[in-house]
């Protein structure tokens, strides 16, 4: 096969190299997917430089989420969920390939209608926006619902959801093309939030200035949101894009009644698996609903391994909005 294998650690993504290699080996428990695309995450580049806090032991493929076709089910499953052939998407380690493996729990099946590179980008964003906004935050038709980087990739999955749920949108972003987006993937209301005055102008966008029920934060901006949520309002910790992890003043949590509600997907898994076919059944009524479409960047076409580099760059550079997915073609890749 083809991949993009790290044996030691570089200084950034144009370092990075598709290399031949010796397809994967899969475990008793795995599936081998044939890569038909493969999308890109912030972590991505942090793992590669080393900074991320999963590192694997070298030498490993980078990547981490894919969509594309099942070669082989696990040796030791009598009744495989899915069969040799079918089309699934998921996340797990070395998606910068051309071949992956995968457990069952890392697989779902490709929703009807939507192509791998639609797919490719669901793993992580839109179970971490409806997980937040729907088990963490409740929300509910008449919410007020400020989404911060509403443009990015979790950004734009919480701005369906939030609709979709019968919410009021207040979307932010930092440019006229991605507030221009915000309004297309269904926001209410845009707001700039280099204008320092922000806060003030998503509390005139609520009913009596009251301010927003609901903040749903990937940037790490929840100290000037308490400025415009209203009493009894929640704030979801979702990141911290902006690359620094804020101090809150907390007096403004206790004299607004402020919930402050952490979400980290990846952990469900861990603490409460119950939970993610709660969610991943939720996502999948909405897209049967017409209510949640793909978030794939379309601006901008990246197609092969190669064009890994480059789709990292932009994704790191804030060149893009949704999720960057580089199509990986198999006109022959399957057979290095």
């Amino acid at each position: 096969m083809q991949g993009i294998q790290v044996a030691q650690y570089v200084k950034g993504p144009k370092e990075l190299k598709v290399t031949k290699l010796a397809d994967p080996k899969p475990g008793p428990n795995d599936y081998l997917i044939e890569v038909h695309a493969a999308a890109t995450n912030f972590f991505d580049i942090l793992q590669v430089q080393g900074k991320y806090q999963h590192q694997p032991p070298f030498p490993w493929v980078s990547g981490a989420e894919f969509s594309g076709v099942v070669l082989a089910t696990p040796s030791n499953s009598k009744s495989p969920k899915f069969s040799v052939g079918s089309r699934v998407f998921g996340g797990s380690q070395g998606a910068y390939a051309t071949k992956v493996c995968a457990t069952e729990p890392q697989l779902l099946p490709v929703p009807e209608g939507w192509s791998f590179t639609d797919a490719a980008g669901l793993f992580v964003t839109a179970p971490t926006s409806y997980g937040a906004l729907v088990l963490r935050a409740g929300v509910k038709t008449g919410d007020y619902v400020l989404v911060h980087a509403a443009a990015g990739g979790v950004g734009l999955a919480a701005v369906q959801i939030a609709k979709a749920f019968g919410a009021t949108v207040i979307a932010t972003a930092g440019t006229s093309r991605k507030l221009e987006v915000a309004k297309a993937f269904g926001a209410d209301h845009v707001v700039d939030y280099q204008d320092e005055k922000w806060p003030d102008l998503v509390k005139k966008l609520t009913p009596k200035g009251r301010g927003v029920d609901i903040v749903y934060d990937p940037v790490g901006m929840v100290d000037k949101s308490t400025k415009c949520i209203a009493w009894n309002g929640r704030i979801l910790v979702v990141g911290f894009a902006a690359g620094k992890i804020e101090k809150v003043a907390m007096n403004k949590v206790l004299l607004k009644n402020i919930s402050l509600v952490g979400i980290h997907w990846g952990q469900y898994a861990v603490h409460e698996k119950e939970s993610v076919p709660v969610v991943w059944k939720g996502i999948k009524n909405l897209i049967e609903q017409g209510k949640f479409k793909s978030t794939v960047f379309t601006d901008k076409n990246f197609i092969g391994l190669e064009a890994i580099p480059d789709a990292l760059l932009a994704l790191g550079g804030r060149e893009t909005w949704g999720k960057v997915v580089v199509k990986i073609p198999q006109g022959g890749a399957s057979k290095l």
